[in-house]
């Protein structure tokens, strides 16, 4: 009886299981930026971009760059990738899906001594979740040229800064411009990922094309009233912070659940003091993150939220603090590269369904120097940040078998219709 030839899928998934197991702890998937796991990956990453047909190097941020050539030297490239780094209590596939499914896609292409008429570069960033330095994208945006000097000072939980973090692992912090690339270097990037949510499993589909990447809005949120003892304050005269806050999570969860748009709004911490059983409590802070995929649409959202907070504080004679801790853009993914992503999946035979991403990603910098476009693979109950994060061996082969579709029928830009 013949075996089953082994599929693009197959070898996905077995590079995944061997990247998992390198973290800086049993316990759990741990492997953030400048520690001996980020160089123990990346070595892992090279050697097997260097199996594939290409070259392949750290650039001066730390990321894995690795070049196939197109049908002659020195073309622009398609750049494809995604980050290697990982939350603390991680899942395996966040991240390092996208890249080696592009690596899967090289070796293919190597396989068959198929050159194109362009380039592909294949990038893993270092840093995208920020989990060290408490600071995002910074592989991505020392590639795109925007890499801010200001981060090198930033120190971990054990006081290292980030410039003698570089030291260490053998990067000159001074020489971070040389991972810049240039626009007229790169025809586009794509990035392949898990979805992280719910929305293609509920459709029953293994891919969907994304349409943009959302913009956040974080805001900081403290109540304050009186604290008083639980047993000798009538309910008509407390000012009750707690209660305050309860009715103004509640109002956010409303209002965002009747926008049909896309919006989506969290309380994700809440703080009561003097936190006591038998105390009213006299202060709240809590937080706020409202993300939709149109900047205007967002703003508006969270002027609304934040009159409607206005209003509860007010009307329960609660003194209110409200400030913006995080503002970041909407990133709309390219037509152009919609439209081919979209030619592809419908190729290998699936609907095509458009949806906006709700979490970063490194696109988010890339935007400053070339298009970009998305490719999202279905995740077991959409989650993702969690060790149950996990995605079926059928849906990462479609996931393959469509951005070697979208590689192989490529068309730059200019000579797109």
């Amino acid at each position: 009886m013949n075996e089953k030839p082994p599929t693009l899928g197959d070898e996905i998934a077995a590079r995944i299981s061997q990247l998992g197991a390198i973290s800086e702890t049993p316990e759990y998937l741990a492997r953030v930026f400048l520690t001996p796991e980020h160089r123990q990956a990346a070595d892992l990453i090279l050697s097997w971009m260097r199996e594939a047909g290409m070259s392949a190097h750290f650039d001066a941020i730390g990321n894995v760059c690795g070049r196939y050539e197109g049908d002659r030297a020195g073309l622009p490239c398609l750049m494809l990738g995604s980050h290697y780094d990982t939350v603390r209590d991680a899942g395996k596939w966040d991240g390092p899906l996208g890249v080696i499914t592009a690596i899967a896609c090289v070796a293919d292409l190597n396989r068959r001594g198929r050159r194109l008429p362009f380039a592909i570069e294949i990038i893993g960033f270092a840093d995208e979740e920020g989990v060290r330095f408490a600071s995002t994208l910074l592989g991505s945006r020392a590639v795109a040229g925007a890499f801010d000097d200001g981060v090198l000072v930033a120190r971990d939980r054990d006081g290292v800064s980030m410039r003698d973090a570089m030291v260490q692992f053998g990067l000159d912090p001074e020489h971070i411009g040389k991972a810049a690339r240039a626009r007229r270097e790169l025809l586009g990037y794509v990035e392949l990922h898990i979805e992280q949510g719910p929305v293609l499993e509920q459709r029953g589909l293994p891919v969907g094309v994304v349409t943009a990447i959302s913009g956040a809005t974080r805001l900081a949120a403290s109540l304050a009233g009186v604290a008083g003892h639980a047993g000798t304050v009538p309910m008509a005269l407390r000012r009750d912070a707690l209660a305050g806050a309860a009715e103004c999570i509640v109002a956010i969860e409303e209002f965002c659940k009747r926008d049909e748009s896309g919006l989506v709004g969290t309380v994700g911490c809440i703080t009561a003091l003097p936190g006591a059983t038998n105390v009213i409590p006299g202060k709240v802070s809590f937080t706020v993150d409202i993300r939709a995929p149109g900047d205007m649409h967002r703003k508006r959202a969270v002027a609304d939220v934040v009159r409607r907070i206005e209003a509860i504080a007010e009307r329960r004679e609660l003194a209110l603090q409200i400030d913006v801790t995080h503002e970041n853009r909407s990133v709309p993914c390219a037509p152009w590269l919609k439209s081919q992503i979209a030619d592809a999946v419908t190729a290998e035979g699936f609907p095509v369904l458009e949806l906006a991403s709700g979490a970063g990603h490194d696109g988010m910098a890339m935007v400053d120097i070339t298009d970009i476009g998305m490719i999202f693979v279905r995740c077991r109950g959409g989650i993702s940040h969690n060790p149950a994060e996990h995605v079926d061996l059928a849906d990462a082969d479609t996931g393959a078998r469509v951005l070697l579709r979208f590689i192989e029928n490529f068309r730059p830009r200019n000579f797109a219709t």
